[in-house]
């Protein structure tokens, strides 16, 4: 076999493997993945049935009502079903060589007019030999081509990987995540969720697969919540008012989870008592690094550990800039956006632009985030414990102002020309300074 074989022959490999043997069902976007084993040749021997249900009453009759049509729920439903009838009809007279499957699908691919959110569940349950315990794999993806065509295209592209994998590509998470891109450019598609559950995958880390997904490339960001579930991010921040603080969390401090609450407070203030935010962390590469990579997968979840301590969420993001993580949460919400930084990470960002010349990326930076709803409110730093670094900066030409022992935003100003810049921000209230705490 080659080691890197198409979609053609990945659906023919199975069709032809006379241990294999299930069901597909599918809806929306047609019966895409199915499709695949259908034409290629030898689907007897591999296909028991292929379902769409369409219909939301004959969806609600097979599957049952109470759940959204696109979600994991929905889902899970689906395999449950499926499964049970495979099970039922086949297993006395294929049980013992059989291998069984029951792969689904529920997605929403784009509309005729365009004015959908583009999104999907894809699982599949299945054997790893015949008797086994079941195992089940999940994942939530983004279809992110323009046309209705081309998002079926590349659903059954991903359909036929994620079948092959289960069954062929188990050897290594690397080698399993390879497999489920293979065939797909870059920026098609996103697998924003992947969970693993049963026998087959009991050595392998999930955390670790979401984690090696951002590195790869495969998504923007996904979420550790502060409980086991896991979420894709449309599900944390759908329509909701967003606070992000994003940092590299090298070392996690209590004052991290300050900034954070401080400035929940202050986004709820400003919105009159509204819905109450979500509030992250955000993980990111270092903004101000040439090279823009994450740490390695221990290191991520070390870091993603110790900010759960503080109670939160945790969104694991490629974002290095900030406009880059906004247009990210603006994915999923059109309702305020609020940034979380601390003083010392919002003076770096104008340091490093004057010692590097780079004026002109501040300023193509800023205008990807004045037309958005955004406001960065930066935390203040104690006098005490950073004497040191402020005489730095009143050396490097910075205009610092002390009051009561703390520094605030509006306490710091760059030497010119950045000075004139940095005080518009801060007279606009784009970047709003956030009072010392209280005590």
């Amino acid at each position: 076999m080659s080691p890197h074989p198409d979609t053609h022959h990945k659906a023919l490999t199975i069709n032809l493997d006379a241990a294999v043997f299930g069901s597909f069902a599918e809806i929306g976007a047609g019966q895409e993945v199915a499709r695949w084993f259908l034409r290629v040749g030898g689907a007897s021997a591999t296909v028991a049935k292929a379902i769409s249900a369409y219909d939301k009453e004959v969806s609600d009759d097979l599957y049952g009502p109470g759940t959204r049509y696109v979600s994991r729920e929905r889902l899970e439903a689906m395999l449950d079903r499926e499964w049970e009838q495979v099970q039922t009809q086949l297993r006395e007279s294929r049980g013992s060589s059989s291998r069984f499957f029951t792969f689904a699908d529920t997605v929403s691919a784009r509309n005729y007019a365009g004015t959908n959110e583009s999104h999907g569940w894809m699982g599949v349950r299945f054997l790893a030999d015949p008797g086994a315990t079941p195992n089940d794999v999940i994942l939530h993806v983004n279809m992110m081509d323009p046309s209705n065509p081309l998002q079926q295209e590349v659903l059954g592209t991903l359909g036929v990987n994620l079948l092959f994998a289960v069954y062929h590509q188990r050897e290594s998470r690397d080698v399993f995540l390879q497999g489920l891109a293979e065939g797909i450019a870059a920026g098609r598609i996103e697998i924003d969720l992947i969970d693993l559950r049963g026998p087959a995958f009991e050595a392998w880390d999930r955390r670790a697969f979401l984690v090696d997904v951002v590195r790869r490339g495969l998504a923007e960001g996904v979420v550790f919540p502060r409980d086991e579930r896991t979420l894709p991010p449309t599900e944390l921040l759908h329509k909701k008012p967003v606070v992000l603080a994003p940092g590299t969390f090298a070392t996690v401090e209590p004052i991290h989870g300050g900034i954070l609450e401080a400035t929940v407070a202050a986004q709820r203030a400003e919105g009159g008592g509204g819905e109450t935010p979500v509030g992250m962390f955000v993980l990111t590469p270092d903004a101000l690094s040439e090279r823009r990579e994450l740490p390695d997968v221990p290191s991520i979840l070390q870091r993603v550990d110790a900010l759960h301590q503080m109670g939160e969420a945790v969104l694991v993001s490629r974002c290095a800039a900030l406009y880059e993580l906004i247009a990210f949460a603006h994915r999923f919400t059109n309702a305020a956006v609020r940034i979380a930084v601390g003083l010392p990470t919002l003076i770096r960002v104008f340091e490093d632009a004057r010692s590097r010349h780079h004026e002109g990326r501040i300023l193509e930076n800023l205008t990807r985030l004045v037309g958005q709803d955004v406001r960065l409110f930066a935390y203040p730093m104690s006098v005490a414990t950073s004497d040191e670094w402020l005489r730095a900066l009143a050396a490097g030409g910075w205009e610092v102002t002390a009051t009561g022992g703390w520094v605030t935003a509006d306490g710091v100003r760059p030497p010119p020309p950045l000075s004139h810049l940095y005080a518009y921000l801060t007279a606009s209230r784009f970047i709003a300074p956030l009072p010392p705490p209280a005590g």
